[in-house]
């Protein structure tokens, strides 16, 4: 897949070279040359540019670009500018960085597809839910293995787990499944909520808007992921 991500801080930077090490193509736009010369050798390419001038950032190759990050974090306005620019230039999907909640509610009246809150959420957590996108949530326990959401695949829905054969085929331990559920408030008002299921067995059914919680290395996880996003 092909990224932008403007501002190479210690986030952009960090999710950027990420990407690039797991063999996206990834395009690092920040202000600062020191920042630019930092990370050539490390992420795809590397571009000093002021990114608040809408006519530069228009001669970028966004319609070839997959997801555009804006991870800048030191300038709120400029982070905001950059992210108006961006949606006004409708790029695929965007993303965009926020500081505070007042910069959170800024960014949803533009209009952005996700809001990134680095000071919670890492950059590894972010990078396997770009490269797979079925991926609600991810947790990574070291290098080889990882717990992460990921969204029933169409042709398995209305099957067991026993009949997906998780475990036999893709080696990989189904640890819970997160169902919604139909849920009344005090004043009789009904809606949807997202509730865990406990212990996952083997005769669960699974339905459409279900998030099966999986355990297993990145390899296998990866594998079955990718394979599921074929089909």
């Amino acid at each position: 897949m092909k990224y932008i991500i403007f501002g190479l801080g210690n986030f952009g930077a960090s999710l950027a070279q990420k990407l690039t090490q797991q063999g996206n193509e990834v395009i690092g736009i920040d202000n600062s040359m020191t920042k630019v010369e930092a990370y050539k050798e490390k992420i795809s390419h590397t571009i000093c540019m002021n990114a608040t001038d809408e006519f530069t950032v228009s001669g970028l190759p966004l319609k070839d670009t997959d997801i555009v990050i804006v991870a800048i974090g030191e300038d709120q306005g400029a982070n905001i500018m950059t992210t108006a620019i961006l949606k006004n230039l409708e790029v695929k999907r965007l993303i965009s960085r926020a500081i505070n909640p007042i910069h959170e509610k800024v960014l949803q009246a533009i209009g952005v597809d996700e809001i990134v809150h680095p000071e919670e959420e890492t950059a590894e957590r972010w990078a396997k839910k770009l490269c797979l996108s079925n991926v609600v949530d991810s947790f990574e326990l070291n290098q080889d293995y990882s717990i992460i959401e990921a969204k029933v695949p169409t042709d398995y829905i209305v099957k067991t787990l026993s009949e997906v054969g998780f475990r036999s085929n893709y080696n990989l331990l189904v640890l819970t499944i997160i169902k919604d559920v139909l849920v009344k408030s005090i004043f009789g008002k009904s809606k949807i909520d997202k509730q865990i299921h406990g212990v996952a067995s083997a005769n669960e059914v699974l339905a459409e808007n279900d998030v099966l919680v999986l355990f297993g290395s990145n390899k296998d996880l990866q594998v079955f992921l990718k394979q599921k996003l074929r089909n």
